[in-house]
C-alpha cells in the first residue's frame, strides 16, 4: 500500500543541538552548538578560504584571485556610486557582509539531502539577519554622531521643510530611520524562507504523486512538480545573490546617509 508523504515544510527552519551539547550552560544561558551555528561557521570558514586563496596577488592573477578581485571591486565601485571616495573604509565591512550572506544562502541550496547532509540556512531566521542588519545600523549611528555630532539630527529634518512642519517631519522621518534595521533583516528572511518552504511543499507533491502510481493523475503530478522544483532551485540559486546585494547595497545607502547627510 502506498504510503501518503509527510512533509513538515517548517520542520527544516527548526535548530537543534549537535554533538551531545544539548544542556551546556555558561551562567546560566544554554550554549548548545547548534546546526545554525555549524552552517555559519562553514560559511565563515568557506569565505575565509575563498578569500585567502585569492590573495596570491600574482601579476598575471588566475581564475581563483581574479574572482577574488571581481568581488572587491563589485564592492568597492558600490561603495563609490553610493558613498564616495570615502566609503573605500566600508569595504572590508561590506564585502565580508556580501559574501557571507552569498555563502549562506548558496549552501542552504546545496542538494546535500543525497548523502545524507541536511543543509541550514541560517539566513531564513530572523534572529540572524535582524543581528546583521544591527550591526549596520550600529555603524550608521556611531559614525554619524562621531563625525556630525548632534547636527546628525538633521537628517531628519529634509532641507526645505517649513518651519510648522518640522515637528511632524522630523517624527516621521524618526521612526522610518528606526525601521530601517528590522526591515533590513526582514526582507532577507522572509525571501529566503518562503523558496525553501515552497520547494520542501513542491517536493511532497512529487512523493505522492509518485506513490500514487496506480492513479493515472499521480506521476504526471510528479514529474510536473519535479520540473518546477528544478525552476525553483535555479531562480533561488538567482535569488540568493540578489538579497545578498539588497543587503549590501541598502547597507551602503544607510551608510552614505550617516557619511553625508542630505
Amino acid at each position: 500500500m502506498a504510503t501518503e508523504a509527510k512533509v513538515d515544510p517548517m520542520h527544516q527552519f527548526t535548530i537543534e543541538p549537535l554533538f551531545g551539547t544539548d544542556h551546556m550552560e555558561l551562567f546560566g544561558y544554554n550554549i548548545a552548538f547548534t546546526n545554525s551555528a555549524l552552517w555559519m561557521a562553514l560559511a565563515a570558514v568557506g569565505l575565509w578560504i575563498f578569500v585567502a586563496g585569492g590573495m596570491k596577488r600574482q601579476l598575471v592573477p588566475g581564475r581563483w584571485q581574479m574572482a577574488v578581485e571581481s568581488f572587491t571591486g563589485f564592492v568597492d565601485d558600490m561603495l563609490e556610486a553610493n558613498v564616495g571616495k570615502q566609503g573605500r573604509k566600508y569595504v572590508p565591512y561590506i564585502f565580508s557582509l556580501f559574501m557571507f550572506i552569498l555563502f549562506a544562502n548558496i549552501l542552504g541550496l546545496m542538494p546535500l539531502g543525497v548523502v545524507g547532509v541536511h543543509p541550514f540556512t541560517f539566513t531564513s531566521h530572523f534572529t540572524i539577519t535582524g543581528i546583521l542588519a544591527i550591526m549596520s545600523f550600529a555603524i550608521v549611528l556611531i559614525v554619524g554622531f562621531a563625525k556630525h555630532k548632534l547636527h546628525f539630527f538633521s537628517l531628519f529634518v529634509p532641507h526645505g521643510t517649513p518651519l510648522v512642519m518640522i515637528p511632524l517631519i522630523f517624527c516621521i522621518e524618526l521612526v522610518s530611520f528606526l525601521v530601517r534595521p528590522f526591515s533590513l533583516g526582514l526582507r532577507l528572511f522572509v525571501a529566503m524562507m518562503a523558496g525553501h518552504v515552497l520547494l520542501e511543499v513542491l517536493s511532497s507533491f512529487v512523493i505522492d504523486g509518485f506513490n500514487a502510481m496506480a492513479s493515472g493523475i499521480g506521476p504526471v503530478v510528479a514529474v510536473l512538480s519535479f520540473i518546477l522544483m528544478v525552476a525553483i532551485c535555479a531562480l533561488e540559486i538567482l535569488v540568493a545573490g540578489i538579497q545578498a546585494y539588497v543587503f549590501a547595497l541598502l547597507s551602503s545607502l544607510y551608510i552614505n546617509d550617516a557619511e553625508n547627510l542630505h
